[in-house]
């Protein structure tokens, strides 16, 4: 059985739930590389609490994503295996206060830009944007001819 769009036989395609270690590293780097461009950019452009606030966000966003990475596959790592998740919602909503009381100390003391800060935390976003930019070029690249 093949595992592709043109299958057409009454047995499911096979799902593969394996962690792709590849592109959790490519979207670490590319959160990485996108923070200390911005960085630089406003080094040289902007005011030094809007540099701060993106050095903040920038941070925040790859603590906030490595919390994410560890409490999924804690949660659902295990449900493949039949165990119960690991994960509590205590832990869920404590990421989210660390970020937020982070965000808001620095805004509150004049330490950082709130848009910049936000701003920062965008990185994931922008990660994930050249991972499916990415994937689509690998697609196309790598498709079979139909015919």
């Amino acid at each position: 059985m093949t595992n592709d769009a043109n299958n057409t036989g009454e047995e499911p395609v096979a799902v593969n739930y394996e962690r792709d270690e590849g592109l959790h590293t490519r979207i670490l780097r590319t959160m990485i590389v996108t923070s200390i461009l911005a960085v630089l950019v406003s080094i040289f452009l902007g005011p030094w609490q809007f540099t701060s606030g993106l050095v903040i966000g920038g941070l925040l966003a790859l603590l906030n994503h490595r919390w994410l990475q560890t409490s999924i596959f804690a949660a659902f790592g295990v449900l493949l295996k039949g165990d119960t998740p690991r994960i509590t919602l205590g832990k869920y909503i404590f990421r989210y206060l660390v970020v937020g009381a982070v965000a808001f100390a620095t805004y509150t003391f004049g330490i950082a830009s709130l848009v910049a800060i936000i701003a920062g935390l965008c990185t994931f976003v922008v990660a994930l944007f050249v991972e499916a930019f990415r994937e689509f070029y690998f697609a196309i690249i790598r498709r079979e001819e139909i015919g």
